[in-house]
């Protein structure tokens, strides 16, 4: 890539017991690119996102975030350091208002004071479309605005590297197409984002590039029309049959 990256992950190494998650797995994120993660279930996403984070330590290799070797480092180390996730099924603190959930983020994550905070808690609320629903408690939230909770409390941290675990799955085809507005938007202000995500439309329509995982291992990257044209994906992640 001509650009430094803000993501370097250089021959990762993840196995269970006799079972391998993640092997000699390498790939680069550049600065304020949208890299969507696409694979079978299996595949080795999420296993990868928990050795990004630092929820699990690798057996071998490297994750370097902007220049700084995080391999080993802890995850509030890593949050510290510009880094940022959100989980497949959405985890708020029910019992908190949306606004309250953010600040979470932002004062013990990000290590705000309470002043900053509250503003770039405020502003994240704008920019997620969730400003209506500052005062509401997140137990009382439907599915979509869940999401873009767990979006914004990602978002609270101010991160430079924002991880998405299927953010789209179980909505609507409109839904997806205003969380696909809202992940353009976080590119617009500057962040890198990595996508893991099993809806197709989402894929095509988001990423800069895909890349694709089976067994752990990274089997393609480039260009979403590429990635979904190909015949060895479209085998692997769709099912489809290898012509005679």
């Amino acid at each position: 890539m001509s650009s430094p990256s803000i993501l370097t992950v250089n021959k990762l190494c993840k196995s269970f017991g006799n079972v391998v998650a993640v092997h000699d797995l390498s790939f680069e994120v550049a600065p304020r690119e949208i890299l969507g993660i696409i694979g079978p279930n299996g595949a080795g996403k999420t296993t990868m996102f928990s050795l990004i984070t630092g929820e699990l330590r690798p057996d071998e290799g490297e994750v370097i975030i902007s220049g700084e070797d995080t391999t080993y480092a802890r995850t509030f180390k890593k949050c510290r350091h510009g880094m940022a996730r959100t989980y497949q099924i959405p985890r708020p603190f029910l019992n908190m208002t949306v606004l309250e959930n953010l600040l979470v983020g932002a004062i013990y994550g990000a290590g705000m004071p309470y002043k900053q905070s509250k503003a770039k808690c405020e502003e994240t609320l704008v920019k997620t479309a969730l400003i209506s629903k500052r005062n509401t408690f997140a137990a009382a939230l439907p599915l979509l605005d869940r999401k873009r909770l767990e979006l914004a409390k990602a978002l609270s941290t101010d991160p430079t590297l924002l991880l998405v675990d299927e953010v789209a799955g179980g909505l609507s085809e409109g839904e997806v197409e205003e969380v696909l507005e809202i992940i353009h938007s976080i590119r617009e202000q500057g962040v890198t984002v990595l996508w893991v995500e099993h809806i197709v439309m989402a894929m095509q329509k988001g990423p800069d590039r895909l890349l694709v995982m089976n067994f752990g291992r990274n089997i393609f990257c480039g260009k979403p029309e590429d990635a979904l044209n190909s015949k060895e994906v479209q085998k692997i992640y769709l099912g489809a049959e290898e012509e005679p």
